[in-house]
């Protein structure tokens, strides 16, 4: 029996925290988990500078993907340069998913459904009809749609709907 592995694996920097991390993130998703713990050995913790016996790694599922997160040290920092995009059906679940990633993050300092969590990753709670409403043959109506969206924080889905019916939107 093989073991499946995934060709592409996000690795998420910690400083320290990522058990607490994952404990969050599997807490949020469904079908989500942890798969596996290292700890850091004697000659990991020498190079590293890391304590022997502490948590090296944590990898984990989100919705069947997954992601390893490393207890690294402070030498690097998230940033808005990548983030995962969260596709929402509904606005209840973006709202789920917005305001869970949000909790003691900083919410207010994106726009267009672009957050960051506590811990300083980047998310993208986004509805799956914005594709459509953004790309389709009306170059109006995907003007209208972008116009409204880039004046949002988080996003609405009733608000993007009705630029695309051209409702307030000049």
């Amino acid at each position: 029996m093989s073991t499946r592995i995934q060709k592409i694996t996000p690795f998420l920097w910690f400083e320290n925290q990522a058990e607490e991390a994952v404990g969050y993130y599997t807490s949020i998703f469904n079908n989500s988990r942890i798969t596996s713990t290292t700890y850091y050995s004697a000659e990991g913790a020498e190079v590293s500078g890391r304590p022997k016996g502490t948590v090296m790694t944590v990898a984990f599922q989100l919705e069947g993907q997954d992601f390893i997160a490393l207890n690294g040290g402070p030498y690097f920092t998230f940033n808005q340069a990548i983030s995962f995009v969260v596709n929402c059906e509904s606005q209840e679940e973006l709202d789920y998913f917005w305001e869970r990633l949000s909790e003691g993050g900083d919410p207010k300092s994106q726009q267009c459904g672009w957050l960051k969590d506590r811990y300083g990753v980047s998310w993208q709670v986004v509805p799956t009809v914005l594709g459509e409403l953004l790309n389709g043959p009306d170059a109006d109506r995907s003007r209208r749609v972008m116009k409204v969206m880039l004046q949002m924080t988080k996003i609405d889905i009733e608000d993007l709907m009705a630029a695309a019916q051209g409702a307030g939107v000049t």
